[in-house]
């Protein structure tokens, strides 16, 4: 099998997610970390038995890596992927893509100039669920998506905030559950139901006075085919963490999907501890398939480590990409719809107006 040189840009709890997934995929040779400071690198990448950096041209060039997964914090994600991509490396990008749409031009015109691949990391696209539901609608079994819903509750304490100094803080973190908790829902919405004409939306903080950005939002969408949807989205519901996706059909039938539950937790630092699973599912002469996925599915989850399976199973079909000349799964262009719909959300609370599609950079 052909190997692709490949390196991580940050050495922080999640980085440790992909760092395995680079040391074990068969396609990866796993050759070198870099960080904020040369020392604090070579001792995160000691752990995996390669080389530390504190530049990220000099890493690139140096090990001739053909590949990098960037795992900064969220507003420092555009630096890091710019400089790999103009040494010639393809770029996998921790979500979300950006904090700012301009930032996620830049890095999709640098991937342009370069001639190289820019994905971001939305690990649940992967989910056996997920899956299904997508199936389901590329074959025509629910008619036309109409309505889709997003439902995430959850919690965050102070200590999870004060966990990292840039937890938070808009200037640090870029936002706060539209950008941290919720990208990975927001993702999946448009890939079901597809483009976005307009959104409205509210956010505000109801019960984290220690923290600047907004830990819940209410959006309304409507999509380019005249289909609706709406999101609502929580930091706030102690103890909670439940998240659902549910697409409605034009012939009435209607596909869901439960994609968190259980426990808070932190990735790279706690585990998943509940499966993700199709909680709903009235396609016709399907219904009775629902149990025996449930059940197949609660299996499955005990045989793995559901953070790391699942990553693994993202920088696999990225590298795969590469070697086979296709586009991922996630591009860099599908990451800017999610960052655009969150901008779009704090844009429309401001303005006190809807927000047409597409969103332009400020």
């Amino acid at each position: 099998m052909n190997k692709l040189k490949t390196g991580l840009i940050g050495c922080g709890k999640v980085g440790h997610l992909h760092a395995k997934a680079l040391a074990a995929l068969p396609c990866s040779e796993f050759l070198a970390v870099c960080g904020r400071s040369r020392e604090k690198a070579r001792h995160y990448g000691a752990q995996y038995g390669v080389r530390g950096y504190d530049n990220v041209t000099e890493m690139v060039e140096k090990e001739s890596l053909d590949a990098v997964i960037v795992c900064t914090p969220h507003p420092y994600h555009a630096g890091p992927s710019i400089a790999a991509m103009e040494a010639g490396a393809h770029v996998l990008v921790e979500k979300p893509l950006a904090i700012t749409l301009k930032d996620c031009d830049a890095m999709i015109e640098a991937a342009g100039r370069a001639s190289v691949k820019l994905g971001v990391v939305s690990q649940r696209r992967f989910y056996a669920p997920c899956q299904r539901i997508r199936k389901a609608i590329d074959e025509g079994k629910i008619g036309r998506p109409v309505l889709g819903t997003v439902t995430l509750y959850g919690w965050r304490d102070e200590a999870y905030y004060q966990s990292d100094p840039w937890r938070g803080k808009w200037q640090e973190e870029g936002g706060g559950v539209l950008v941290n908790q919720s990208p990975h829902q927001l993702d999946l919405l448009q890939w079901y139901m597809g483009p976005i004409e307009e959104a409205f939306g509210y956010w505000g903080n109801l019960n984290h006075p220690y923290i600047e950005v907004e830990d819940t939002a209410v959006v309304v969408v409507r999509f380019k085919h005249g289909g609706l949807g709406n999101i609502v989205i929580s930091n706030s519901q102690n103890p909670a963490l439940y998240g659902k996706v549910l697409i409605m059909g034009s012939n009435g039938a209607a596909v869901g999907v439960q994609t968190d539950g259980g426990t808070m937790f932190i990735a790279g630092r706690s585990e998943i501890e509940e499966p993700p699973t199709n909680d709903h599912w009235t396609v016709p002469g399907e219904m009775e398939l629902l149990a025996r996925w449930r059940q197949e599915d609660a299996a499955f989850f005990k045989t793995i480590k559901a953070t790391e399976y699942y990553h693994r199973l993202q920088v696999e079909d990225f590298l795969q990409a590469i070697l086979e000349g296709r586009n991922p799964l996630i591009t860099g262009k599908d990451g800017r719809i999610t960052v655009e719909l969150f901008t779009a959300v704090y844009r429309s609370q401001r303005e006190k107006k809807p927000i047409r599609f597409p969103v332009q950079a400020d």
